[in-house]
């Protein structure tokens, strides 16, 4: 049997640098690499499940892509509903949308209105915290939706590019900081 990942400098090592994506002077964490290992993929849903248990929590919500990919297991495991955050115009019904910063450009997210219902208390995931644009832009849907944002959870914190300072106020949690 091989034996589970245990920290998160452990996850950490096994997440690929790529160099010059999605542009020169970047410096993409590429976690395909983390997703394939089925121990490190347990681990890290695991690490993010063993932060957030203990609030109390209606809806999961995850942004596209791999928000998506962290943020569903999570909503499974705690029992609650998923809600994705999509770019726009991929969601078939009425939506909210918000337009957001990325570190290389700008984008629209989009939520549908019937996602979240006044006083459901949120639990918002993704992949990365970089410079907070696509969080920040998440928080403004379900705020739009009325929904109370009880914390935001993390795989990766990308401390140099300060994203948590745009985040005040909210209960942050990461699992892996470079």
């Amino acid at each position: 049997m091989i034996p589970p990942v245990k920290t998160a400098s452990e996850l950490g090592r096994i997440i690929r640098d790529v160099p010059d994506f999605p542009k020169p002077g970047i410096l993409f964490k590429d976690i395909t690499t983390l997703l394939k290992d089925g121990r490190a993929f347990k681990a890290s849903i695991d690490g993010i499940l063993a932060q957030v248990r203990g609030k109390k929590i209606d809806v999961v919500v995850g942004m596209e892509s791999r928000g998506l990919i962290f943020g569903a297991p999570i909503a499974y495991e705690l029992g609650v509903g998923f809600v994705p955050v999509r770019k726009l115009g991929k969601l078939p019904s009425e939506v909210v949308s918000v337009e957001y910063d990325l570190e290389y450009g700008s984008a629209t997210l989009e939520m549908h209105k019937d996602a979240i219902k006044p006083g459901q208390r949120v639990l918002i995931v993704d992949d990365l915290l970089a410079t907070g644009g696509t969080v920040a832009g998440t928080i403004e849907l379900v705020k739009q939706l009325q929904g109370e944002i009880v914390g935001l959870a993390f795989l990766i914190e990308l401390k140099f590019l300060k994203g948590r300072d745009r985040l005040t106020g909210y209960d942050i949690t990461t699992l892996i900081e470079f």
